[in-house]
């Protein structure tokens, strides 16, 4: 399973970069802002190498990171995700896409049902769904759990969520 989690580690949206940034150049005060800083700090090229400091400014300290599918569930805090993400796979380059996003948000909870399309280094192409739940507090999102699937064949992602 550990090898699974970190090739599904690469189709969630986490941040890389070949620099640290500046807490205050993040796009943290709004959903769409958060998510998207997600993704457009994913996708890195061939030999590049993630920002650990940008990554954990984008979660909660005691964030909790889950990958599934249908036959299991494996869950690490954001310092074990952090760990697994310097596995040399991440150098190959990976492409991660938003496709459709459903936000349900109240009194500064928000729950985000983000569909997206991965590419990594090997060509392989593969969809799932990011559920993020965020919360808002210090003027700004913080994500706070991070739980994803990839599609299969016999599950497809319904329409409702961009399928």
């Amino acid at each position: 399973m550990m090898r699974n989690f970190l090739y599904f580690a690469c189709l969630i949206a986490i941040s890389f970069g070949s620099s640290a940034q500046d807490q205050s150049e993040l796009n943290v005060s709004t959903i769409d802002g958060i998510v998207g800083e997600l993704l457009d700090q994913l996708t890195i090229e061939k030999g590049e190498e993630m920002d650990t400091a940008t990554i954990r400014s984008l979660f909660h300290p005691s964030a909790q990171l889950t990958v599934t599918d249908s036959s299991e569930a494996e869950t690490v805090s954001i310092d074990e995700f952090l760990i697994l993400l310097k596995d040399p796979y991440y150098e190959e380059g990976y492409l991660e896409k938003e496709i459709h996003k459903v936000v349900d948000k109240y009194n500064g909870i928000a729950h985000v049902f983000q569909t997206f399309y991965g590419k990594d280094s090997e060509g392989v192409e593969d969809r799932g769904i990011n559920s993020f739940q965020l919360a808002y507090y210090q003027d700004r999102w913080w994500i706070v759990s991070l739980l994803w699937t990839v599609e299969s064949d016999y599950l497809e992602i319904p329409e409702k969520y961009g399928g």
